[in-house]
């Protein structure tokens, strides 16, 4: 069998790491050429390298991401609150293993955004399945969701992701309709799966926000009760830059 065959037969598998590794290695001198025990070794380090970038990519394209955030360029300092040690702490995804939430509050530009989508793009690099909503557009999906049937499909879509991120957390009325259903999403995920929630709101003005103090006490026992709290400080970064 030729090489070229092996070639065809690796993209037939649509196995595209082993076939860029396999082509590179066996256009090196012979002499050079590694074991067959090393030839194998990288064939499936390379595939298994492939295949994390593609579901990488993947989970990021589902996602919808407000910001295209790294971690490294978080800005950590004392004045903000936020500190390097805290960051890394969150960066490493093990709130997500944990079933545990995160609440960031801060004045409007401080970063909280930008964090959360940081840590929403690690999550996609660590294989999470993660779901970005801004508060308007989750609250139009449960809306439209419950007209036109799809409701069931909605909750299955999120209750699936490891983490979903809601931003803007009080800029949106609820009423009865969404109220409830933020609470049955929340039921869905306590203790399985992890939320980041972002607002613009200190964390003891949500009971307020939500209203109806029955619901607005279940949805807070579910987010706060394993959260952790990044409440920035400072002044816009936006007026910075």
């Amino acid at each position: 069998m030729n090489n070229q065959i092996t070639m065809d037969h690796l993209a037939e598998l649509k196995l595209d790491g082993m076939s860029r590794v396999y082509r590179a290695m066996i256009e090196m001198p012979v002499q050079n050429q590694p074991s067959l025990h090393q030839f194998m070794a990288r064939l499936a380090e390379a595939e298994l390298q492939e295949r994390a970038a593609k579901r990488t990519a993947l989970y990021l394209r589902q996602s919808k991401l407000r910001y295209d955030a790294i971690i490294e360029q978080v800005y950590c300092n004392a004045e903000r609150n936020l500190t390097q040690d805290k960051l890394m702490m969150l960066a490493d995804c093990g709130f997500i293993d944990r079933a545990e939430n995160i609440m960031i509050t801060g004045k409007t530009g401080c970063g909280k955004s930008y964090l959360a989508c940081a840590l929403g793009r690690q999550a996609c690099t660590l294989g999470y399945r993660t779901l970005y909503f801004g508060i308007n557009r989750f609250l139009e999906n449960i809306t439209l969701s419950k007209l036109d049937g799809t409701y069931i499909k909605l909750l299955n879509r999120i209750e699936k992701a490891h983490l979903i991120i809601i931003d803007d957390f009080g800029l949106h009325p609820l009423d009865g309709t969404t109220r409830r259903a933020v609470l049955q999403i929340l039921e869905d995920r306590y203790g399985r799966k992890s939320t980041i929630i972002v607002s613009q709101l200190p964390v003891a003005g949500w009971y307020d926000y939500i209203g109806e103090s029955t619901i607005s006490d279940a949805i807070m026992d579910r987010l706060a009760g394993n959260a952790h709290r990044v409440d920035l400080k400072g002044d816009s970064l936006r007026d910075k830059n």
